[in-house]
């Protein structure tokens, strides 16, 4: 009878096993030596254009972003856009006008931001008549004539008037970057002619002063190499998602700038994720660009990879989603040490590419939505914020830090679903579902008594798009909606732990499909 028991009980947990998640335990030693790393994920952000800085809602959002999640640099288009107001004519001459440019810069160095100056895009008078524009404000991207020369005569200026109004200390510590995704619709003429204009720009800055920083190509997209995509349609079939990428003009970029013995004192590029990329993509991009780096004549540049997200559309939902939140933790940690910076594209929805949107959450590439409400991705960022900087440990969803500082200790845990791997969140798909993992670690070493805070992001807490549907989706919502929906989306689930008398931190958390968890010591 007892082994009949035993019997039914096996078969009862081979057919009906319990929830799969490793039960792995993991023991860390608080006190035992770090490994130092840079935030690279703080140094820069993204935002739309130059001219909607000058509104105070998004100063106010820039703001809550710097002191929350620590940005140094913010990178945009169009500052030399009509809308500034940077070149104009009076009595047949060309004049600069610097004054909206300088209320910019003025607040966001206020703000401890610093501009990552993106030179772009041509001012009316210098391009071609019958320019061909992108976006609804329409930039300018077809070269006029004499396009070099008024764009040396125009950066060249416009770089002096920065070093006088702010000082060569502190403009040394910007970067000049040239145009923004030449090799799409951003610029309307060859590669050829790009690369002349990143000859001008750079003999512009640099005759100011050698120390100050340019850099480029600044381009957009990694793709396949040419024998994939022709055995691909050849077939018919895909053999490999995560087959011979890599980065398009860069190799022709640093050859070019080596034949004409040009500075390259950073290399730029956007290597985003898209639907039929893998989740470590973005890290084999980073891997491909510092291996090309070392083999060109510029191995000791920087590489500033200045606009980063889930997708390049300012449509796809998924950014209001939780599942970006998960997906930038992990593609963040993984890259440590790859890039000097990784700037997340963009902090907030007054963005306008593509005009107004019809309702308040539409997958704006904001981390801040245009009522100043946040989403899941800025927890993400504000939780990396909290990390130290030596790294004691790390896995595939665990990555324990301390301040070398003072000493404090700081984690984040995340579950990013097996089941979803293959792909990065994108596509308007919600994905809800996945397996859940089992967090079971513990700290030793610690002092008795230290408190620490964790602090939870999952679908039930912080995941506003979910509660503004519950809401009823309202498009234009009243201001006590407002004020509601701010306070949902800044609320997570918050506990306290104390340290017993051995020492020793022990958590024990499910970690629910998407959830982000941050759990920092208090004292």
């Amino acid at each position: 009878m007892k082994l009949n028991l035993l019997l039914l009980l096996f078969c009862g947990i081979l057919l009906f096993p319990a929830k799969s998640f490793s039960q792995r335990v993991i023991s860390i030693d608080a006190s035992s030596n770090g490994e130092k790393f840079d935030h690279f994920w703080s140094e820069c952000v993204g935002a739309g254009r130059a001219n909607e800085g000058l509104r105070a809602s998004w100063l106010d959002q820039m703001k809550k972003v710097q002191e929350n999640c620590g940005f140094k640099y913010c990178r945009f288009h169009g500052l030399f856009h009509r809308d500034m107001f940077v070149v104009m004519e009076e009595h047949g001459k060309i004049v600069y006008n610097w004054q909206y440019i300088d209320d910019l810069f003025d607040h966001m160095l206020d703000l401890k931001v610093r501009p990552f100056v993106e030179l772009s895009f041509f001012p009316d008078a210098f391009a071609s008549d019958s320019s061909k524009s992108i976006m609804w404000w329409k930039a300018k991207t077809t070269p006029g004539k004499n396009f070099l020369s008024n764009w040396y005569s125009l950066v060249k200026a416009f770089t002096q008037h920065c070093v006088d109004r702010y000082g060569l200390d502190e403009v040394s510590k910007w970067y000049f970057e040239v145009w923004n995704e030449p090799n799409i619709a951003f610029w309307d003429a060859s590669m050829e002619q790009y690369f002349e204009l990143y000859k001008k720009s750079a003999l512009a800055v640099k005759s100011v002063n050698k120390i100050l920083k340019v850099g480029g190509p600044a381009t957009s997209r990694f793709v396949q190499d040419k024998k994939y995509r022709e055995k691909v349609k050849k077939d018919g079939k895909k053999y490999s998602v995560n087959a011979n990428w890599h980065g398009i003009w860069i190799q022709d970029f640093l050859e070019y700038c080596a034949k004409e013995k040009l500075p390259v004192d950073f290399l730029s590029t956007h290597p985003y994720p898209r639907t039929n990329r893998y989740v470590n993509s973005t890290k084999d991009d980073m891997v491909w660009v510092n291996d090309v780096l070392k083999k060109s004549d510029y191995p000791n540049a920087e590489i500033h990879l200045t606009e980063w997200s889930t997708s390049p559309s300012s449509r796809d939902k998924t950014h209001d989603f939780l599942t970006p939140a998960a997906y930038i933790v992990k593609a963040n940690l993984d890259c440590i040490g790859l890039a000097n910076s990784l700037s997340y594209w963009t902090f907030t929805d007054i963005f306008e590419e593509k005009g107004g949107a019809s309702t308040i959450f539409h997958g704006g590439f904001g981390m801040i939505n245009f009522q100043g409400i946040v989403k899941p991705s800025y927890h993400a960022y504000r939780m990396l914020n909290q990390l130290g900087d030596e790294k004691l440990y790390k896995d595939d969803y665990l990555f324990v830090s301390r301040n070398s500082g003072n000493g404090k200790i700081s984690a984040i845990a995340y579950n990013y679903p097996k089941e979803y791997e293959d792909a990065v969140p994108s596509g308007n798909d919600e994905r809800e579902n996945g397996t859940s993992k089992q967090l079971n670690f513990s700290l030793k070493n610690l002092n008795p008594g230290t408190q620490f805070k964790m602090e939870t992001l999952d679908k039930d807490h912080g995941n506003i798009y979910d509660y503004w549907k519950t809401m009823g989706s309202p498009s234009a919502p009243t201001r006590e909606q407002v004020k509601i929906m701010k306070k949902y989306a800044e609320t997570l689930d918050t506990q306290l732990i104390t340290v017993g008398n051995d020492g020793i931190l022990k958590i024990k958390k499910e970690l629910t499909p998407w959830s982000v968890v941050l759990i920092k010591q208090m004292n």
